[in-house]
């Protein structure tokens, strides 16, 4: 939070050339390329709403608040002052406020109560804004999200559940669902022995007789999401194979569930967040669906959090975009400001590029989510992959980027900084790493030739756009459909996949200098990934004049 007015006259020096505190600014309306998305894909409904929390979470107070919960992390509490269990974690009370926050804005639930266009656009948008602020209480408000995707086709079993997500609000005290004003859920799929490869796990979850549906688990999970949820989407092994299972903290009965907290992890970032260890000792739990159909069930949660990870990327990019195009407007260095040294403009035009990039594909893949035929419904399962892939892992490198237009400043704990820089590996390794994403949109092409068609149907809207483009279209377009590449080739093809279908949006959608410097920058083949190398005759004028 900005001080009031410090003293810039010190004993040996005056205080000059530094830029004022980055505060108090509306997160949204400064975002061009984010606004317009919203506008385009889901029109004034979504606009005004992100209008509102722009303001907020661009507050001096939610910026500490999202400060305050990184720099204090949770506790494990595993015993009260008696030695009783009590398998608790315990926050700052900075991350309550967020959590709060963002529940009162809907971004847990907005996509599955809004009626209008863009309804995932209403998780995506609002969760990348809201990730300005705070990264880490946007994985349980995603997974939360998520978890409708898979419960909605059990509504027997998950109605009492669905009922306290949808309209729900935040209630972070332990007790008994029916007693809450809205739940959170978390996730808990991988083991040691397996990680990624779910197939592999050993926890055992026996049928309890007489009650078909219930049973018991016993097994260890070496990762489970937000243990300080209301109650995890979990695998186990099940006598008909592997099952999907739904594991409440509070039995119906009104004890407490055997699910003991281990330790909390101790992660590079995603701090506020807790990640855990945990143990089931006959912990009760509720099949959903048919036993050995455990991934397909679960799979749909997964599917949804993968948004959830394109959109907290966005958010990562886009304040260490805005922290760095505002130091280098407000910095001077050889006799003029940063923003005017001609390659300082070009790295910023470029990280620029990349954002504006992101989000149109983003956006687009959001609005797959919203449903309709089958073409688009492959189309969402094919370009949240790609996006998942490719955005992810440019992001750290991005991050980077941005710190080193600061100096060395930026390399320092007092600016945000090292927290996003800290933050960018995460959703490139949660909900499926790069190998994981890349085998899984090669066997999607494999198997769905609806998702390769899809695909040839958003490329050829751009038609006739850029030369650069359709040369690029021509060729990603034969090789797909002649035979596909071997699996070791399969990360090459979803980078390509990636930045041809960036550029067939913003050729579309975007102002003519962007598009017409992403394709003359990207689709060639001697680009290096590199930052600050633009093509001759791009208007960098332009491109940055939407950086506000």
């Amino acid at each position: 939070m900005p001080r009031f007015a410090p003293s810039t006259v010190l004993e040996t020096h005056e205080v000059t050339n530094q830029p004022p505190e980055f505060s108090g600014v509306n997160l949204y309306l400064t975002d061009t390329a984010l606004r317009e998305a919203v506008l385009r894909e889901a029109g004034p409904w979504l606009d005004t709403r992100m209008t509102a929390l722009g303001e907020i979470v661009g507050s001096d107070e939610v910026l500490e608040w999202g400060e305050a919960a990184n720099r204090f992390p949770p506790e494990l509490l595993a015993f009260d002052r008696y030695g009783r269990r009590l398998d608790e974690a315990r926050f700052h009370p900075a991350y309550h406020r967020l959590m709060a926050l963002a529940m009162d804005h809907n971004i847990h639930d907005l996509a599955w109560t809004a009626e209008e266009r863009g309804r995932h656009l209403g998780h995506l948008a609002p969760l990348a804004l809201f990730t300005q602020a705070e990264a880490g209480t946007m994985c349980p408000i995603d997974m939360t999200y998520a978890s409708v995707a898979a419960l909605r086709s059990f509504p027997e079993l998950s109605a009492p559940w669905l009922s306290k997500i949808l309209g729900g609000k935040y209630d972070f005290a332990l007790k008994p669902i029916a007693e809450k004003k809205g739940v959170t859920l978390g996730m808990a799929m991988t083991e040691k022995q397996g990680g990624s490869d779910v197939r592999a796990n050993a926890t055992r979850a026996i049928p309890q007789q007489g009650d078909d549906g219930l049973y018991r688990l016993v097994g260890h999970k070496f990762f489970c999401s937000a243990p300080m949820s209301d109650g995890f989407l979990t695998l186990a092994q099940a006598p008909g194979g592997l099952t999907c299972f739904l594991v409440p903290r509070i039995a119906p009965d009104g004890a407490r569930n055997n699910i003991q907290l281990m330790r909390l992890k101790d992660k590079l970032g995603n701090r506020s967040n807790a990640s855990a260890e945990i143990e089931y000792h006959d912990a009760l739990a509720f099949r959903l669906g048919e036993e050995g159909r455990g991934v397909s069930v679960i799979i749909a949660m997964v599917h949804h959090t993968r948004l959830g990870a394109i959109g907290s990327t966005l958010g990562q990019m886009r304040m260490a975009l805005a922290l760095a195009v505002h130091h280098v407007k407000n910095r001077r260095a050889f006799q003029r400001k940063l923003i005017d040294q001609p390659l300082m403009r070009a790295v910023i035009a470029d990280l620029a590029l990349e954002y504006e990039a992101a989000v149109a594909l983003a956006a687009r893949a959001a609005r797959s989510f919203d449903g309709g035929d089958e073409s688009e419904k492959a189309f969402a399962r094919l370009s949240v992959a790609v996006g998942k892939y490719w955005l992810t892992k440019r992001n750290p490198n991005f991050i980077y980027e941005c710190m080193e237009c600061h100096g060395g400043v930026g390399y320092c704990e007092d600016t945000p900084l090292p927290r996003l820089f800290r933050e960018s590996p995460v959703n490139a390794i949660w909900e499926g790493s790069g190998n994981v994403i890349a085998l899984d949109i090669l066997r999607t092409l494999q198997r769905e030739k609806l998702a390769l068609d899809a695909l040839r149907a958003e490329l050829d809207k751009a038609r006739g756009g850029d030369a650069r483009l359709d040369a690029a279209v021509g060729a990603l377009l034969r090789e797909l459909e002649g035979s596909l590449p071997p699996e070791a080739h399969a990360r090459r093809l979803a980078e390509r996949m990636a930045l041809v279908l960036q550029g067939a949006l913003l050729v579309r959608h975007a102002p003519s200098a962007i598009a017409e410097a992403f394709c003359g920058a990207r689709l060639k083949n001697e680009w290096t990934g590199s930052y600050g190398i633009l093509p001759d005759g791009a208007d960098i004028d332009a491109i940055i004049e939407r950086q506000r």
